[in-house]
């Protein structure tokens, strides 16, 4: 029987790796040592928000886009709501909204410690501090599977706050998608470390490169409204 290519949903599994907010347990010792201590010190708990997240994704010259309402709550899990959207059907439903459903599914399921940053999951290695000044932390996943990232972690030098998380996924997610790279971008907002982007790209085989790249605009965190709407 001939080998026929599905569309590339794994693609969009394959981002829940940096879809679900992480938790890191782990030392080493090195000048990047003191920033990692205070991020173990912070609370790791996901907090209840609620943002508008844009969605945007090109694969093999199609293109779509879609806006939605996301929020999270620890009674309710997470839920969103498309409000528009734009281009692509096929990239809308096998990759925007896959995306959304995947990260849906796996909050439900409580399966958010496959991906974590956690010890249980990753070799950590203090890397020293960078020329931004962010202290660098190594990741070594301990398993190759395709939700766990092999890069680099960076860190504030003073508080330990999470800045930026990049690398490339430890397996590829399917025969048709290979060298997953992923940026996920923090901030620090009413108090609270939260994500405010993510680009990926990857290679699909027969279609070639893929693109994501979501936002957040957070307009609630732990049930207090944001003071100004964030945008990244």
């Amino acid at each position: 029987m001939k080998r026929r290519a599905p569309y590339p949903t794994s693609f969009a599994i394959a981002l829940l790796a940096v879809v679900i907010p992480p938790t890191l347990l782990a030392t080493g010792s090195d000048p990047a040592d003191h920033s990692m201590q205070q991020f173990l010190q912070q609370d790791d708990t996901q907090h209840p928000y609620r943002a508008v997240r844009r969605l945007e994704a090109e694969n093999g010259g199609r293109r779509g886009w879609l806006e939605a309402v996301t929020e999270f709550s620890v009674g309710s899990g997470f839920s969103y709501q498309v409000t528009a959207e734009g281009g692509s059907s096929l990239v809308r439903s096998k990759v925007l909204r896959a995306v959304l459903e995947g990260e849906r599914e796996i909050i439900a399921d409580g399966e958010t410690a496959r991906s974590s940053l956690a010890y249980a999951n990753y070799a950590f290695q203090p890397n020293g501090v960078d020329d931004e000044g962010l202290a660098n932390i190594l990741l070594s996943p301990k398993r190759k599977e395709r939700l766990l990232v092999s890069g680099t972690m960076f860190l504030e030098p003073d508080g330990g706050d999470l800045v930026r998380l990049q690398g490339r996924l430890a397996k590829n997610p399917s025969f048709w998608v290979r060298n997953v790279q992923i940026v996920r971008s923090y901030k620090r907002i009413e108090g609270v470390v939260v994500p405010v982007a993510l680009e990926s790209t990857a290679h699909v085989r027969v279609l070639g490169p893929a693109s994501l790249r979501m936002t957040y605009s957070y307009s609630e965190i732990d049930g207090r409204r944001v003071s100004t709407v964030v945008q990244q």
